[in-house]
């Protein structure tokens, strides 16, 4: 696969540039030849840890500890840059880092090919993409932020330390994580308020005449401000040119297996069916079943009789946890002789309790 030239090799300036810094805007593409069998390692990859960063958004607060442990795990094992030295200039002592660089800078470009076909892809890629982003950021070393706002023109106004000690106290009274002693010991800076909308909207920033001061540690708002408007943009661009891209046999139907590819467990595979036995039902339904299934099962026990919507949530319940078709009949068999069904004529009854639910046992256990 190429991206742009046909160069073979990037010349050492050109690997400066892009892989010179842990981090980047992925404002240049690639500039090299890779394998289809690379393009797809890597992208395949890539969504994996995306993936993997949508879950945890899930199931921890972002950028709490353990959403940070969890994620630099994934990211080690995938071999993507995680948590970079403080002196990190000279990548070409370091092979094994610049390859980690070069795998991140070619897959995200990758993936911007398959997820900006729709507005939902893109959405979807925009919100992992800053978060990975924000995670990144937030570990880098103060001088390698500083760094980074530099080589993207992000240089905004310094406030100076006259300016500080006139508005110390409200710096420190609408400023989070500031307190008086810290106000003249680090940087404020002064930037339009539209461009930091999410400090504003929480009350973390003093904003005055147009503009608000932000604390440096704060600063990554802005930066992700930015960087999510540049992958927008850049994915409306990518998306003119895939009729040129689609016209290549070997690319189409690989993008299109990315965007609807799922990378995690496959739960189609049922390991479970058939090994859950009637005589385990009520033991289960004390010890394992959700409240809702166990207050069910307890009402079916003493009533023999469930109503219809009660009926469908637990006969597709105990499918799901490995009930037979032959053991869901004896179940519900056995519960309505109990109750106002006669037994030799339930094959013929005429009962909507005994019809529903004998239908929707034959249907769903099919």
């Amino acid at each position: 696969m190429q991206f742009g030239s046909r160069r073979k090799k990037l010349n050492t300036d050109i690997q400066t540039e892009l892989y010179g810094h842990p981090l980047q805007f992925y404002g240049q593409p690639p500039l090299e030849n890779i394998s289809l069998t690379e393009f797809e390692t890597f992208a395949v990859e890539r969504l994996k840890l995306l993936k993997t960063i949508e879950n945890l958004g899930v199931s921890y607060v972002k950028q709490s500890e353990q959403y940070s442990q969890k994620l630099q795990s994934e990211i080690k094992n995938l071999n993507f840059p995680y948590r970079p030295e403080a002196d990190d200039r000279k990548i070409q002592t370091g092979p094994t880092e610049y390859e980690k660089r070069r795998k991140d800078h070619i897959s995200h470009f990758i993936l911007r090919l398959a997820y900006c076909q729709t507005e939902d892809l893109r959405r979807w890629f925009i919100q992992q993409e800053v978060d990975l982003f924000r995670y990144r950021f937030n570990h880098l070393h103060p001088t390698q932020k500083l760094e980074f706002l530099h080589k993207n023109s992000l240089q905004y106004d310094t406030v100076s330390a006259e300016e500080k000690v006139i508005l110390k106290d409200k710096l420190v009274n609408s400023s989070y994580a500031v307190s008086g002693i810290t106000v003249e010991g680090q940087d404020f800076y002064k930037v339009p308020f539209q461009d930091a909308l999410d400090l504003v909207r929480t009350r973390k920033v003093y904003l005055k005449a147009g503009y608000v001061y932000i604390p440096h540690q704060d600063i990554v708002t802005i930066v992700l401000n930015d960087f999510r408007t540049r992958l927008s943009k850049a994915l409306a661009l990518t998306a003119r040119s895939l009729p040129a891209v689609h016209s290549d046999e070997r690319l189409q139907p690989l993008l299109n297996h990315l965007s609807h590819a799922y990378v995690g467990q496959d739960y189609s595979i049922q390991k479970n069916v058939g090994k859950i036995s009637l005589e385990q039902i009520d033991s289960l339904s004390v010890k394992s079943f959700p409240l809702c299934m166990r207050q069910l099962h307890q009402s079916l026990r003493e009533n023999h009789h469930l109503r219809h919507g009660g009926r469908m949530q637990y006969g597709l319940f105990l499918k799901g946890i490995g009930l037979s078709l032959e053991q869901a009949m004896q179940f519900w068999r056995s519960e309505f002789v109990k109750g106002k069904v006669d037994a030799d004529k339930l094959e013929h009854s005429s009962s909507p309790e005994s019809c529903s639910t004998l239908c929707l046992v034959l249907f769903y256990w099919r």
